[in-house]
């Protein structure tokens, strides 16, 4: 969720984050579609107790984000049912139309449960428009970003590119862990293909679904708040290898 995250809080430096992660169970693409709904709801539900939402409703969450294409795809209606209208739930969707709009052919690089799920092929489906939209599964790559070892990285993204058709001139990002290493998957795709991520227009979703206008030269006065499968924690370390997770961790201002 880091990248998701740290453009939220770029976009609304005002904003108080929680940031809800799930160490126990991950990588959550290698479980069953119910088991992850469950991990999903659990998630949201510890971010609303850490609010202190039981014992003053006013106190409830702004808006439930849920900055994962496996927990979207799987949980989005779930999340919905449990909590609107009262409280908006704002999901992250494979940017595959603007990757068709600069043309083809386009991959989408995403988790095995995400290129494999119905939702995804539905996506291709409705926004290919005529373009080829290649799916590419990348086992490991999200597992090798949240640990943060390079040589795995290297390793899962070298496997994903060999899957990727040379003539792609576009790719999209459909797992969230990649939009940290986007560097180095376009020095592995030697520049040939544009990519695509969705953190951007996930926090521009969220601001208007709440109503309010990025302000990004506001001070930085939000606190981020981290919760380790329901427990108060801190970033883990590999968080800080990334930008992202770096941005994360600069204290408000007084």
């Amino acid at each position: 969720m880091l990248s998701t995250a740290a453009a939220v809080r770029a976009a609304r430096p005002d904003a108080d984050l929680v940031l809800s992660m799930d160490p126990d169970h991950m990588p959550w693409g290698v479980h069953a579609p119910e088991a992850i709904v469950g991990r999903v709801l659990a998630g949201a539900r510890a971010a609303l107790d850490a609010s202190g939402t039981a014992e003053d409703p006013a106190a409830a969450p702004d808006a439930i984000v849920v900055p994962c294409n496996t927990a979207s795809v799987h949980g989005l209606t779930s999340l919905r049912a449990a909590f609107e209208p009262r409280i908006p739930v704002v999901g992250t969707v494979p940017p595959i139309k603007p990757a068709v709009g600069r043309g083809g052919p386009v991959a989408v690089w995403s988790t095995v449960a995400t290129s494999r799920s119905r939702y995804q092929q539905s996506l291709i489906e409705e926004f290919g428009q005529g373009v080829e939209v290649v799916p590419v599964p990348c086992p490991g790559l999200a597992e090798a970003v949240e640990s943060a070892d390079p040589g795995a990285v290297d390793a899962a993204i070298a496997h994903a590119t060999e899957r990727t058709p040379p003539e792609t001139s576009a790719v999209v990002l459909g797992c969230t862990h990649y939009d940290l290493i986007e560097e180095p998957i376009s020095e592995a795709l030697e520049g040939r293909a544009e990519l695509f991520t969705a953190a951007g227009a996930v926090a521009a979703q969220t601001l208007r679904r709440l109503g309010v206008p990025p302000a990004p030269s506001l001070p930085l006065t939000g606190t981020v708040t981290v919760l380790a499968s329901g427990r108060p924690a801190m970033l883990p370390e590999a968080a800080l290898a990334y930008a992202p997770g770096q941005a994360l961790t600069r204290v408000p201002q007084p």
